[in-house]
């Protein structure tokens, strides 16, 4: 086995026999008498035992970890931007046939239930984490109607708090009050945001854009039904 000896004088570096070791002898380079170094001498690196898997000689086998990479097919992406104009075009018909804003009650309580589940899913297939491990078939969509029903819950709750606040009487004409509505929307968003990160295991700041993305979607449906968005009797 070769031993390596690097000349002290002009820095070259050579190897010899081992049978040379310990003696001492001429550089091939500058001719300076340098000391072969002793086997003993030598610092030997040890790699750290392998573990796992190993081929019939003894080899390891390294195998990468499959990653499956979750992309939006075309079928999907059909269904998504489908589903989007068909809800415009329902909200235009009910603009039609409901003028003044005077969409029933329960049309707008069972398009925001409807609403949820859809919209909690289109928006989890961009905002989730890419280094973490999706979420896939039943589970996804179990999830995503979780996340959906406690968005349109707090739709309810908001609703059910301003029928409260004004005693089931319409509210007063004129500019919203937005005194009250500062208040409310960041406790909406906030529980937004919970529902998201329980249903999800999005970040606080990614869930809020997750509902916010809800919530702004059923105001604006309200504006094209004609309706005031405060959403009151």
């Amino acid at each position: 086995m070769a031993i390596d000896v690097t000349c002290a004088a002009c820095k070259t570096r050579f190897q010899v026999s081992e049978k040379f070791a310990g003696k001492s002898g001429p550089c091939p380079k500058c001719k300076a008498t340098i000391k072969i170094p002793d086997k003993s001498q030598e610092v030997v690196i040890h790699a750290p035992e392998v573990t796992g898997p190993k081929t019939a000689t003894g080899q390891p086998v390294f195998k990468p970890i499959a990653r499956t990479e979750v992309k939006l097919q075309t079928p999907q992406i059909v269904a998504i931007v489908g589903s989007i104009v068909l809800v415009l075009v329902l909200a235009l018909l009910m603009r039609m046939q409901f003028p003044g804003g005077k969409v029933p009650q329960l049309v707008t309580i069972l398009g925001s239930i409807l609403l949820g589940p859809a919209l909690a899913f289109a928006g989890y297939t961009f905002l989730r984490d890419d280094e973490l491990e999706p979420y896939r078939g039943t589970e996804v969509m179990l999830r995503a109607l979780a996340c959906g029903l406690a968005f349109a819950a707090i739709w309810g709750a908001y609703l059910l708090v301003f029928a409260y606040w004004y005693d089931w009487k319409p509210l007063p004409t004129g500019e919203p009050n937005w005194q009250i509505m500062c208040a409310v929307v960041p406790v909406m968003i906030g529980l937004g945001a919970l529902a998201s990160q329980a249903s999800f295991e999005f970040e606080l700041g990614t869930g809020a854009l997750h509902y916010a993305m809800y919530l702004i979607t059923t105001v604006i449906l309200r504006f094209i039904m004609g309706m005031d968005p405060r959403w009151h009797t």
